[in-house]
């Protein structure tokens, strides 16, 4: 099967939530980990239309790194059964540096 690309439309943004231990430094397993709240950029669609037609363009960019808010997002698996989140720019809380 030929592996799809997942391109947003619109004022979506795609990203892949940032890995965080769920182990200590001595191995301990830490349970009740909550998944990580940063994530990177992936993708980005072209720009949403404000009211008077006119083109906004986005604030993110691929590799930008965000915090995401605790609910919300599309949870979707790509081609190779990873997980990825697709939110509307303005649900994204900040982008981070």
């Amino acid at each position: 099967m030929a592996s799809k690309r997942i391109i947003p439309l619109l004022n979506r943004v795609l990203v892949k939530r940032v890995e965080m231990d769920k182990k200590t430094a001595g191995g301990l397993l830490l349970p009740g980990a909550k998944d990580s709240r940063e994530a990177v950029v992936l993708a980005v669609g072209p720009g949403a239309v404000n009211v008077d037609g006119k083109k906004v363009d986005m604030s993110l960019k691929e590799g930008d790194k965000v915090l995401l808010p605790d609910f919300g997002g599309t949870e979707i698996t790509d081609s190779e059964k990873t997980k990825l989140l697709l939110f509307r720019e303005d649900d994204i809380l900040a982008k981070l540096e």
